[in-house]
């Protein structure tokens, strides 16, 4: 069985904020908001590349929807 490896990482999105319109608008519009926030994009694609797997089955679970699988084949 082939089990994907994937990892969470909860402090990949704790410096991940969201702006308002208003916030993006007082920045110089949607190109000089994106120019400023450049360095911050490119940091959390680093952080992406680089977090520890996650892993959204446990075991029982793979075990069951294998079983589903293989029934359904």
């Amino acid at each position: 069985m082939m089990k994907p490896e994937i990892s969470d990482s909860e402090s990949l999105w704790k410096t991940h904020k969201s702006y308002r319109p208003e916030e993006i608008l007082a920045a110089g519009g949607t190109t000089a908001f994106a120019d400023k926030r450049k360095k911050e994009t490119e940091a959390a694609i680093e952080a992406l590349k680089n977090a520890p797997p996650i892993e959204p089955f446990s075991d029982e679970e793979w075990a069951k929807l294998m079983d589903e699988v293989a029934r359904d084949k």
